[in-house]
């Protein structure tokens, strides 16, 4: 069989989603029953972050966004013809008529529109919406996201499948929590795209209350400002006099990365929305306990491996973030859970049941409903 992929995500710096493929990538290198099919990556440029062997790479030069997928990716695919496509991130070429898989890691641009500029939401929801109803299957990474691509999206359940992602920075295989042991500073980390709904001002302004008791704490934050309307972070760490102790970097390689798991002794991720949420269970991975906002889709994934407030909440944040900075204890009792929160994630099984969806897709065709079905 040939599998198309869309492997625009896994280019210049692969974030979320880049991480997504590239985990199934490196497990279908490696399944014995993905090497009876033939993987060919259509990208725009050489992937940075990864070889494509034993893959086929398709170069289409072009640019990288909507034009590039509906146009210049769907006129490789109806020269290529594969057996079934798979488009990891929200949306496919419409004007193609192999089967499609399509991943929808959440429906942001419907439920929350204000935290998208008007034609970012206009083309992420008409494309994202046709996507998901033309597909073949849709893939969700948990079942809060399923029910939210049913009710906001008109895609019916049964056309649904729920596969969670799995866990580990690239490079290295975390198939269970580390012991929290050796030197740890007393460093809150937040590492992910900056978007609103992560809440950073929440996270600062609690951070300045712990400041007042703890002047030797500090703070470090990862990743691309990608804020609507623009949160200046720099403007308001200097309005909350904590400028000195906190370290904003917009982007840092996976070995830095991994470096930064390894000292913080505390993870914070207050997320209002998100349709699955890593970044935390990679801190859990290395025995870093989290402080999470309290959603659906938090209790789905982490469970009892986080402590949890309110969206919001400065104190309670404050306070949640203080005992796991300074108490033992408390740390030991978020992170005796972690084992049993991140067994459920193996990006094994989410290769595995990833490639069945993609068999089952190629022999229903481009419509109807396949025959076997992975959900929970």
């Amino acid at each position: 069989m040939l599998i198309g992929i869309d492997a625009r995500e896994i280019c210049g710096r692969p974030t979320g989603v880049g991480r997504y493929l590239n985990g199934l990538l490196s497990q279908w290198a490696k399944l014995p029953q993905a090497r009876v099919h033939r993987f060919v990556l259509f990208a725009p440029e050489r992937p940075a972050s990864r070889s494509p062997s034993p893959f086929e790479l398709r170069i289409l030069s072009g640019g990288n966004g909507t034009w590039w997928e509906q146009l210049t990716l769907a006129r490789a695919i109806k020269q290529t013809r594969p057996d079934v496509f798979f488009a990891p991130a929200y949306s496919a070429p419409l004007n193609i008529s192999v089967p499609v898989v399509v991943t929808m890691h959440d429906v942001s641009f419907v439920a929350h529109p204000e935290w998208f500029r008007w034609r970012e939401r206009l083309r992420r929801s008409w494309f994202s919406r046709r996507s998901a109803q033309r597909a073949t299957l849709v893939l969700a990474d948990t079942a809060h996201g399923r029910g939210e691509i049913v009710a906001r999206l008109g895609v019916p359940a049964t056309r649904i499948r729920v596969i969670p992602p799995g866990v580990g920075l690239p490079g290295t295989a975390i198939p269970h929590a580390r012991a929290a042991d050796g030197p740890r500073e007393t460093t809150i980390l937040f590492a992910g795209s900056i978007f609103n709904r992560r809440r950073l001002p929440d996270l600062m302004e609690a951070f300045a209350q712990i400041v007042c008791r703890h002047p030797d704490v500090s703070l470090e934050i990862v990743g691309e400002n990608r804020t609507h309307p623009h949160q200046n972070l720099e403007a308001l760490a200097r309005t909350l006099n904590i400028r000195q102790r906190v370290r904003i970097r917009s982007y840092e390689p996976d070995d830095v990365l991994r470096r930064l798991y390894e000292h913080a002794r505390v993870f914070a991720f207050l997320s209002d929305y998100e349709g699955f949420g890593l970044p935390p269970l990679e801190a859990l991975a290395t025995g870093v306990p989290v402080v999470v906002t309290d959603t659906p889709v938090a209790r789905e994934v982490y469970g009892d491996a986080a402590r949890y407030a309110a969206a919001g909440d400065i104190d309670a944040i404050a306070h949640h973030l203080e005992v796991l900075l300074f108490d033992s204890r408390a740390r030991r009792e978020v992170l005796e859970h972690a084992p049993e929160v991140l067994a459920r994630y193996s990006w094994e099984r989410a290769a595995r049941e990833t490639l069945v969806a993609l068999e089952d897709a190629a022999t229903t065709g481009a419509s109807g409903t396949p025959s076997r079905s992975t959900n929970p």
